[in-house]
This record gives structure tokens, sequence and C-alpha cells, in this order.
């Protein structure tokens, strides 16, 4: 099944409205699940994210997907651009990253927009590095929303987009259906009260493109020197990408 096709809950709503539902519904146990999950090591994962924009050095970056703000701070605190806007459908989700933000008093370095990231509203060719961080597999349409980063990031910006995967490796594989199918769920129910949304988490892994099917929708997108990184028995995977910049010949 296509990961556009694997929605939180069994009703008739489109995927987008589903999935805003969900993350107000368990805003409050996000941060504490997101650790708990993967003890800790999404804080790695994160850095590893960061690493890869080092080198670009990005003045403005914006964070879709953003969540709870915490890959929006990250690149704040490792990169001391400008400026980082985070964007998310989650109005509660982005409740508790403007809290976390005002507490370290970066207001006017970090800020934060309720919207559609299928239908960004930033100007075009207006962002030095896109970034999503365990995101993409909650798109409605993951080319759309592919092709909306691509207008707004500048002609040799950066995308960096963070996404859990799962393990080629059959022990590897056992050990992470079980944990991923039955305990995960089974905890998530308990803290969040909502064991629906994380019943839910497993099969949008399962079916989000992989490896080369995601690079192949990035590139279809518009970007280049798309590079793909397992990490941790690949249970995440990094990717990199860039917006070429045009030449004579192209216009």
């Amino acid at each position: 099944m296509d990961v556009e096709q694997v929605k939180p809950y069994d009703t008739g709503q489109q995927k987008t409205e589903q999935v805003r539902e969900m993350f107000d519904r368990i805003a409050p146990a996000y941060d504490f699940m997101n650790h708990a999950m993967t003890m800790g090591i999404d804080r790695w994962w994160r850095r590893a994210a960061v690493k890869a924009l080092e080198k670009a050095q990005p003045r403005v970056i914006l964070d879709v997907a953003t969540g709870t703000g915490d890959f929006a701070i990250t690149l704040y605190k490792r990169l001391s651009p400008n400026h980082v806007e985070g964007i998310d459908l989650s109005e509660n989700m982005l409740a508790v990253a403007r809290e976390k933000v005002a507490r370290k008093g970066w207001n006017e370095h970090i800020t934060f927009t309720q919207g559609d990231c299928l239908d960004l509203p930033q100007d075009d060719d207006s962002a030095d590095a896109v970034t999503v961080a365990f995101g993409v597999r909650n798109f409605e349409d993951l080319l759309k929303g592919y092709r909306q980063m691509w207008r707004v990031l500048r002609p040799g910006g950066s995308l960096v987009v963070l996404e859990l995967s799962t393990p080629r490796n059959r022990v590897t594989r056992w050990f992470y259906d079980l944990y991923t199918l039955h305990l995960i769920p089974w905890v998530g129910g308990l803290k969040s009260h909502d064991r629906d949304a994380y019943r839910y988490l497993p099969r949008s892994i399962a079916a989000v493109p992989q490896g080369a099917a995601m690079l192949s929708l990035m590139s279809e997108a518009g970007f280049t020197d798309g590079h793909c990184r397992r990490m941790t028995f690949g249970t995440c995977s990094l990717y990199t990408a860039t917006k070429p910049i045009k030449t004579e010949t192209d216009s």
C-alpha cells in the first residue's frame, strides 16, 4: 500500500486532516514517546542531519513538519543561522515548540507557522535549506510536498530529510517488528490515550518509499545530487539533495 493511503484513523477524512487531528491529540505525550521509543537515538539522528548542512552554512532555514520544534532548535543551536522557521499542521504541536523557544529566549531567531506542508506559504527561492525530520511519511502527497520544498528553496540550496525506515537484516527486522508492532502501540496508547496513533506509526514506516525509491521521488520533483545514508541498523535514513543552479543553457 502507498504511504499516502495509510491513515491514522478509520474515518472518511482525508489523510491531511487525520494527521492534523492525530498530532493535536498526542502533542502532550509526543516528546516523551519520541525519545523513549528510540531510546534517545533520535537526538543523534538529528545531529547527523545538522552535520550534513555544516559546509553549506545556510542563513535561512525552513523546517517542514516541525512538530514540537526539536529539530528547528537543534539547527539554530548548532548552525547559528539568521533565522529558522518551522511549519506544521498541528497548532497543539506548535504550542509546545513555541514554549521551548520562549524558554531559551530565541523567539527572534526561531519562529513557527501553522500551515499545510503541501501548500507552503513561503515565497519562491526564499530558503537556503529545507529540512524535514520524521515528517514526509505523513504527507498526503509526497511528490507534491517535495515540489513545494523545491519551490521555496533557492537555487544551490540544500534539502535534508530524516525518516524512519525498516531494517533489511532478518534478525534485526524480527526484533524491530516485535518492538514497533506490539510494544510501541501499547506504551503509546497508555501515555497518549490514542493507541491508533501508535499503530499508524509502524504502518506508515513500512509503506513510505525508502532508499532509491525516495531519491527517485526527490529527483522527479527537480532535486539533484541525491544521497541516502542508512543509520542504526537501517531504522532511520538520512536523505540529502540539492536544488540545481540554473545555467544559461537551461533557460
